[in-house]
């Protein structure tokens, strides 16, 4: 996986860990495609789709997965800290962070090898998301659930 689709991956799976992908999340989710070249040559929709159908078939294996990428992905300091910037994002996107959202962003910071003042530099007021309150190896916590299919498109 590059880095590009680890970032996509990020943010879908920052959507999907509290169980509901929000209409705020899906327009953060166009504004970078338009904003910026993040996902240039990506096709992020069908991408997406194969991430719902994945996160529908497989549930919380899904997730798990993504940790995985992420621990073993080899990404430099600066990917690093974009992944974090696109988890916060997307995670305050709704204007309601559910601790079950901050509990899936301590699961990825701790598979990440960036120190917590190279966050805080960059995110001030944000010790609460790096507090070791958790065990972030342990399974995390939810069914399976299922999302519908998510369009970028303008309705």
């Amino acid at each position: 996986m590059n880095c590009k689709e680890l970032m996509l991956r990020t943010i879908f799976a920052c959507m999907a860990c509290d169980g509901d992908i929000a209409t705020e999340e899906i327009q953060l989710l166009r504004g970078l495609i338009v904003d910026t070249d993040l996902f240039v040559d990506m096709d992020v929709e069908l991408t997406l789709k194969h991430y719902v159908d994945d996160i529908n078939r497989n549930g919380v294996s899904f997730l798990n997965q993504y940790l995985s990428e992420v621990e073993n992905g080899r990404l430099s300091e600066e990917d690093q800290l974009q992944l974090i910037d696109l988890a916060f994002k997307t995670i305050e996107a709704n204007n309601c962070i559910e601790y079950s959202e901050v509990k899936f962003f301590k699961k990825i910071r701790a598979r990440l090898s960036v120190s917590d003042e190279e966050i805080l530099a960059r995110h001030p007021g944000k010790e609460v998301f790096l507090l070791q309150d958790i065990n972030v190896t342990a399974d995390l916590g939810w069914e399976n659930m299922t999302f519908s299919e998510i369009s970028l498109k303008v309705v």
